[in-house]
């Protein structure tokens, strides 16, 4: 469509603009009919279209759309292609019921397992999330149906989410919490962004003009439209000066009027405005180039979810039973216990704005039917639907276990747990969960517990008796068969964890910082989240990040790298062989983690850096080559305000998991990186020494201090007159302070003598 905006907009009154910039309705954007600029309509996602039949109302009721499996499940499949697919088949739909724009990704991280809307965010490492991200928004545009990128940024939690006041330092922000949203709008360009409702560093995302102009649209390139969560924008006209172009949900009229006011005032240019309502139109033309209406194949798409669901399924524990192998996948069993409501009654959403109205549920107990015809399957309830303690059902469960060959227990969080709003309180089951699990494995030694829930859950009080657990997620409308298809091994198990089950809740890395109060939540943690936590403190967890079992195994030999010595700007490649070296055709996820064995600021242990999908069959061998590029290596120097890299020495692990390290390659680094001098009179003997200008000024001077005081203090420890190291010591101490204790026997003073010295390294006249 050729449309001239700029003429638009110069033909626009400036009520017309100000209502532009603010929603008509809960779903629609603003027309303007004289001027030919029509009405866009969102719909809630991400994990399908809940469209709503009035898009001029807000109801709770929404039209039928396929429910794919929700972003734990989809994550864990570490399948890009597959992404890609689910992204299409959504954009379809949406075209379908008339929606111009999908309010979905959420690529926030899972700072804890507590947040309650963990379920609708891939993972707790922003390279995976990333990745993710890309080829999911690529899939959706790629229709001509945007997607909105959520939740920018910091929104990390539910707990007062409307007005916490989010406190990251700004190494954190740029290494943990943006580098997804910066990779999804640096390659895949979504149509819209969308603001949070939190604070960060003391101001509303929705008015934060570092977070959406300096670093949104100025530094990653943004060239689409930043929209509000609902109900985010507290001051318009700040909104509007911060880059918050569009604010949801309308009408609005104070709003409007208050725009209005604002630009005849003078308190906000109406360059500014103008500027909002160019990125709008855009993206509302753009929207109109799709002809929408006609219908989507319901079949195929509840076939996709279907394969979303069985990929991202993990078999998190298969250990060999006394009498032989392991208890799955299931073979030869005549009389099949099947304990549990969510066997009957499918779990595979959560609460909120997400929840979709499904085309039809696959009955997980009905697709067990179908897998075994001549099997024959006893159902017990186990739970009641509520958190309710039931000592008959798990009696009646433990006697139906006990009579059959072998027991299945599908266990899932009750429905009101998992939800956008709050919080999880704990990790736990319910208490008649847990029961249950215990009695039914006490009496029937082949239990397999599959769980159904978007986060981890606490398994400590009941694993140890069970041979095998199916981590099943919110996995879709057509998770049961799924679910049928992995445990009757129809589907060899390929989904690996996106996120670390910690041992109990008290382990975590948010545990002391959550969920804040007083307003205010500190990310105490830092950069030390999800595995790199774990990593740092050296502590062990219930089933780390990556993890993920298969009916068959894997060999990885002879690694191998482009080149041991490299440029940061070359980037290398990794390159490894796989062999499936089971019985079975099989899927095994390839994961490669940087390390750097010396870096000037703390950096985690190892990062998730690449990772490849590979599918196998027995016996065959396949090369999997993954790139690293120059971001691979480094991290981000808020002293310097930028990404650096630094000379030295990285080891790649090559691995299955965040714990499974199968090879490591040592090779050296190069930086091309030329950083200014910020040496300033702060800063501290330790710090000249590390800058190569500061320490080729200041070296003599340092070699002479280092001679005086073996002259005056002798050497360190036992042997020094005072017991300790003083140059040890001196090394924090700033220069001008420790030049301040032996200015007698300088030839000019402290603060002058270190002026000179500043100025030479900055290349100024001394």
């Amino acid at each position: 469509m050729n449309t001239d905006i700029r003429s638009i907009i110069a033909g626009m009154t400036l009520e017309e603009k100000a209502a532009l910039c603010t929603g008509a309705s809960a779903w629609t954007s603003t027309p303007v009919e004289r001027l030919g600029v029509p009405e866009m309509i969102v719909s809630d996602g991400p994990h399908g279209i809940r469209r709503v039949p009035d898009v001029h109302a807000m109801t709770p009721q929404s039209l039928p759309a396929t429910c794919y499996p929700t972003a734990s499940c989809s994550a864990s499949t570490w399948d890009l292609a597959l992404m890609g697919q689910l992204g299409a088949a959504i954009a379809e739909e949406a075209i379908a019921l008339n929606v111009d724009v999908v309010l979905g990704p959420g690529v926030n991280m899972k700072r804890s397992p507590l947040g309650g809307r963990n379920f609708e965010y891939f993972s707790e490492d922003p390279f995976l999330t990333g990745e993710l991200a890309v080829n999911f928004i690529n899939g959706v545009q790629a229709k001509g149906v945007g997607t909105s990128l959520k939740h920018y940024a910091a929104n990390n939690q539910e707990f007062q989410r409307f007005s916490i006041d989010a406190q990251v330092d700004e190494r954190t922000l740029r290494e943990i919490y943006l580098p997804a949203f910066e990779k999804a709008v640096k390659e895949a360009q979504p149509w819209t962004v969308m603001c949070s409702y939190n604070k960060l560093n003391g101001v509303f995302a929705s008015e934060h003009h570092a977070l959406l102009t300096e670093i949104l649209k100025d530094e990653w390139g943004f060239e689409g439209l930043v929209v509000s969560d609902w109900g985010a924008v507290r001051d318009r006209v700040a909104a509007l000066r911060g880059g918050l172009d569009w604010e949801m949900p309308g009408p609005q009229d104070r709003r409007v009027r208050t725009v209005i006011d604002a630009v005849r005032s003078g308190e906000l240019a109406e360059a500014t405005l103008d500027e909002s309502v160019r990125r709008i139109l855009r993206i509302v033309f753009k929207a109109k180039e799709t002809p929408k209406g006609g219908a989507f194949d319901v079949d195929a798409h509840h076939e996709l979810a279907r394969q979303v669901a069985a990929e991202g399924i993990v078999l998190l524990k298969n250990d060999p039973l006394p009498q032989g192998g392991p208890l799955l996948p299931l073979a030869g069993h005549e009389r099949i216990a099947v304990i549990g409501r969510s066997a009957q009654a499918a779990h595979f959403q959560g609460g909120g704005s997400s929840h979709i109205n499904p085309t039809r549920v696959d009955v997980p107990i009905e697709a067990l039917r179908s897998r075994a015809p001549t099997s024959e399957f006893i159902y017990a309830e186990g739970y009641p639907p509520d958190d309710s303690f039931r000592q008959d059902l798990i009696d009646k469960a433990a006697q139906v276990a006990q009579s059959a060959d072998v027991a299945l227990l599908y266990i899932a969080l009750p429905t009101y747990i998992e939800s956008e709003g709050y919080d999880r309180t704990d990790l736990d089951l319910t208490a008649q969960q847990v029961a249950l699990i215990r009695a039914v494995s006490s009496v029937q030694p082949r239990t397999v517990v599959v769980l159904n829930n978007g986060a981890p859950v606490a398994m400590n009080a009941w694993i140890d008796a069970v041979p095998a657990v199916v981590e099943g997620w919110m996995m879709g409308q057509a998770g049961g068969s799924a679910l049928a298809d992995i445990l009757f091994g129809h589907a060899n198990p390929c989904g690996k964890l996106a996120e670390t089950f910690p041992l109990k809740l008290a382990d975590t890395p948010a545990y002391l910082n959550w969920p804040g109060g007083a307003g205010k939540v500190q990310y105490g943690e830092g950069l030390f989240i999800g595995y790199r936590y774990y990593d740092a403190k050296q502590m062990p967890v219930l089933f780390p990040f990556g993890h993920g079992l298969s009916y068959t195994t894997f060999e990885y030999s002879h690694p191998r790298v482009s080149a041991t010595h490299f440029r940061d700007v070359d980037g290398l490649t990794v390159t490894v062989d796989i062999t499936n070296t089971g019985h079975v055709a099989g899927k095994d996820i390839v994961q490669v983690y940087v390390h750097d064995r010396a870096s000037g600021l703390v950096r985690p242990e190892k990062e998730l850096k690449g990772f490849a999908k590979v599918s196998l069959q027995p016996g065959e061998t396949k090369s999997v080559t993954i790139e690293l590029d120059s971001r691979a290596f480094a991290y981000y120097h808020p002293e310097y305000g930028r990404w650096i890299t630094e000379d030295g020495e990285f080891d790649i692990l090559i691995a299955a998991s965040a714990t499974d390290i199968r090879h490591t390659l040592t090779v050296t680094l190069k930086s091309t990186v030329k950083l200014p001098c910020i040496l300033d009179k702060e800063s501290t003997i330790r710090e000249w020494m590390a800058d190569p200008r500061g320490r080729d000024v200041f070296g003599p001077f340092y070699a002479q201090m280092e001679e005086q005081n073996r002259k005056i203090f002798g050497g360190s420890g036992d042997e020094s007159p005072i017991g300790m190291d003083m140059m040890g010591m001196m090394g924090d101490m700033p220069l001008v302070s420790v030049l301040m204790w032996q200015q007698d026997a300088l030839p000019m003073h402290p603060e002058d003598l270190v002026d000179g010295l500043l100025a030479e390294v900055h290349g100024q006249a001394h």
